[in-house]
């Protein structure tokens, strides 16, 4: 099984550009935290390589910059060609299916309330991702925008704490 779930920020913006055929392609780079620290105390990042074609890449370029948070889902690929030194040049990604906002809604803005087609929305009409597999929702009414006054920053609405709030 070849499946990748990472979490971090966007090192440089979207490079998006398009085969020769038209087929559209993003390519990123993610800094990702590592779960401990290093030896003087100091946080720890992986820079990883991510690549997303058709939608899911216009998607990601669309929405997402420098800084942004960011959680992708997809697999990793290795590939080879021969560089013009005549070296044997190699390159790891991971070839993103599915990018997430994960950041506060302060940080995704307003243009992450418009439906690309290709994401799908929550209870509040909130598009928090897109998933490269065709599913597509219906576009909100033209001006309306969602209500997030009762839900906090992750997007799930306030309960006092009592177990009569529960919904089980």
């Amino acid at each position: 099984m070849n499946k990748v779930i990472l979490m971090g920020r966007l090192t440089r913006d979207v490079e998006m550009r398009q085969t020769p055929n038209g087929v559209s392609v993003a390519r990123f780079s993610i800094a990702v935290d590592r779960r401990f620290s290093g030896k003087d105390g100091q946080r720890q990042a992986d820079f990883i390589n991510c690549v997303a074609w058709r939608q899911t890449g216009e998607f990601i370029a669309r929405y997402f910059q420098k800084g942004s948070m960011i959680a992708v889902v997809g697999s990793i690929q290795s590939r080879s060609w021969d560089g013009q030194d005549g070296k044997r040049q190699y390159a790891t990604e991971v070839v993103v299916d599915e990018a997430y906002f994960t950041g506060s809604k302060a940080e995704t803005g307003s243009g992450a309330r418009t439906n690309t087609g290709g994401g799908y929305q929550n209870q509040n009409g909130y598009q928090n991702s897109y998933q490269g597999s065709g599913f597509n929702a219906p576009a909100p009414a033209p001006g309306a925008e969602p209500n997030f006054d009762d839900f906090d920053s992750s997007g799930f609405a306030d309960f006092d704490g009592s177990e009569d709030d529960l919904p089980f």
